[in-house]
């Protein structure tokens, strides 16, 4: 998950709000999505889909093919 984390935490460098305005829009507090910026710690689900949603983005599981 850690590639995950790296593109949204990209996505969140990328958008030009202030992790105050983030933080506030999304519920996730300030150290936690600090923490989260610095790639000290990981974030839940929850927490995930809240900020992708603020983005304009989703995930998706799709299941893979099966390689022969």
């Amino acid at each position: 998950m850690s590639g995950l984390f790296t593109q949204v935490r990209s996505l969140i460098e990328d958008c030009g709000d202030s992790r105050y305005s983030i933080s506030k829009a999304t519920g996730i507090s300030q150290p936690q999505l600090s923490s989260f910026m610095a790639g000290e710690k990981g974030i839940g689900p929850a927490a995930l889909e809240k900020l992708l949603d603020y983005l304009g983005y989703e995930i998706r599981v799709v299941k893979k093919r099966k390689s022969k």
